[in-house]
């Protein structure tokens, strides 16, 4: 039996406000010829479909697409879990529908797993699925004391006893496949999972998994990797695109199972090659070579974090002129020589309140200067400030008194 394990696809998720629907169309269709190049008989989405509770039409219209063209109107199975983005009852609404394509679309968890044929090699699936296992999931509270360690070990076990009580279906003459969405302790987390609760309480240890389970497909976090210290193979797939520049030179893939009844599963990834790639520039010698790097071409087609490396503060006009020859540079974040920083902090004591105030507003502007308008009612209002000072302090009763 051959199986696709892709996760994460948060469709939807922008970069810095910056829209990605291109880039996930393009990567979804890829994911699609994959699973045709690769004959693969059936595929595992273990969960973050969308990146929203509440995802825009188009997204949840690309993921219909998606599913149908993997599903091949129905001859080739498709399971989906819901992740922690997801809402479990939008992704399940569409559960009648996408029945009669042969998707499968599980929104909480379930206390069995199910089992499937796979007509194409004559053998049966036994999948435990498990979508993101929260406590209101799981409509349990795991533990009455608030002890982030007490709760990890309860919700440690809950899992533990959930996946144990899934395992009792597993048979020596199927397939036993564990998919869920949560974080397993061991993996190595990305900056674009830091808006979720990655880890803390609800972590559970790769020894949860029962033994009897050939291989444990997981979604969660977005760099693709395979757990260590255990006899059974535990891997997350990984997101198809890089959602934060933590991710910058990070392959991304989609892994394909090799696995019969009673062997060990084997697996191999399939790079994907879609989407822009998230890259890093150092720039130490300031606009200068960040202008040359742009009339070279580097790095043409991705989205840029730029470091750049000043003496001073660049003006508004010179960030325009740099976002308008590289539409595509998202972040802007300038380090000042130490030298220039040791003078400003010398100086700065002895420079009027009003020229304080405009260093400060171009500081917090991106190098766009106050107005004189603006100037002046900030300097009403250190005027009325002081004035309030001075009556409060002449009120104040004489020590004699």
């Amino acid at each position: 039996m051959r199986l696709l394990h892709t996760a994460d696809w948060h469709l939807g998720r922008t970069l810095e406000g910056r829209s990605r629907e291109e880039e996930q169309e393009h990567v979804m269709e890829e994911i699609c010829l994959i699973a045709e190049d690769q004959k693969v008989d059936a595929v595992l989405m273990a969960g973050d479909v969308f990146d929203t509770v509440n995802p825009p039409a188009t997204s949840e219209a690309l993921f219909y697409e998606t599913a149908q063209k993997l599903s091949k109107g129905g001859s080739r199975p498709v399971f989906i879990i819901a992740g922690n983005h997801d809402s479990p009852e939008r992704l399940e609404a569409s559960r009648p529908l996408a029945g009669r394509q042969g998707i499968t679309i599980v929104g909480k968890p379930i206390l069995h797993p199910r089992t499937f044929p796979i007509v194409k090699t004559n053998e049966d699936l036994i999948l435990s699925s498990v979508p993101y296992p929260s406590e209101s999931r799981l409509n349990e509270v795991l533990s009455s004391i608030n002890d982030e360690e007490i709760i990890k070990q309860a919700y440690n076990e809950r899992l533990t006893e959930l996946f144990k009580q899934h395992a009792q279906f597993f048979r020596k003459d199927a397939v036993n496949i564990v998919m869920t969405h949560l974080f397993a302790a061991g993996g190595k987390e990305s900056d674009s999972e830091r808006p979720i609760q990655v880890g803390g309480a609800y972590t559970v240890h790769p020894s949860a998994f029962p033994k009897s389970a050939q291989y444990v497909a997981l979604g969660h976090l977005h760099r693709p990797q395979t757990l260590s210290g255990s006899q059974v193979p535990i891997r997350y797939a990984g997101s198809p695109l890089a959602y934060s520049f933590s991710e910058s030179g990070q392959p991304k893939s989609v892994t394909i199972i090799d696995v019969a009844p009673g062997e060990c599963a084997k697996s191999e990834t399939v790079e994907l090659t879609s989407g822009r790639p998230l890259t890093r520039w150092h720039a130490e010698n300031g606009l200068t070579e960040v202008r040359q790097w742009i009339e070279e071409g580097r790095d043409a087609e991705a989205w840029i974090d730029l470091e750049i490396r000043l003496d001073e503060a660049m003006s508004m006009h010179e960030i325009q002129s740099l976002r308008k020859a590289y539409p595509r540079i998202v972040n802007i974040r300038p380090l000042y020589k130490e030298s220039s920083l040791l003078v400003h902090e010398q100086n700065r004591s002895r420079l009027p309140i009003d020229e304080l105030f405009i260093r400060f507003y171009k500081n917090q502007m991106d190098g766009a200067e106050p107005g004189d308008a603006l100037i002046q009612l900030f300097m009403q209002l250190i005027e009325a400030e002081d004035a309030q000072r001075e009556v409060a302090a002449g009120s104040e009763p004489n020590e004699t008194d």
